[in-house]
């Protein structure tokens, strides 16, 4: 989720330059260049989620719990922003590379 973050920054600052100096980043080079990203962010998100999740049953179900429920709530907390911040870069990606095409 490293990763995310910078990504989606990086991307929000070439937005907001676009919009002052008033030219569209609408290339294919550039639209491409971001669902790649999108996509690999999208996955890694992914992964993330799942390993979370899968770490948090382990606590949960192993011998008793080996954490506290504060902490597992977090933990599962934890899993659930990180399935929704996959959904949501899923989505994202899809999205350009449905517009991609009307370039």
């Amino acid at each position: 989720m490293g990763l995310v973050i910078p990504w989606s920054l990086t991307l929000a600052v070439v937005d907001a330059y676009s919009v002052l100096v008033k030219c569209p980043l609408r290339q294919p080079g550039i639209m491409l260049v971001i669902i790649i990203g999108d996509w690999v962010l999208s996955l890694l998100s992914l992964a993330a989620a799942c390993s979370t999740a899968g770490v948090t049953d382990l606590l949960l179900n192993i011998n008793g719990s080996h954490c506290p429920a504060r902490f597992c709530s977090r933990y599962q907390l934890s899993a659930a922003m990180a399935f929704l911040s996959w959904f949501l870069s899923l989505a994202s990606s899809l999205f350009n590379l449905w517009l991609l095409p009307s370039l």
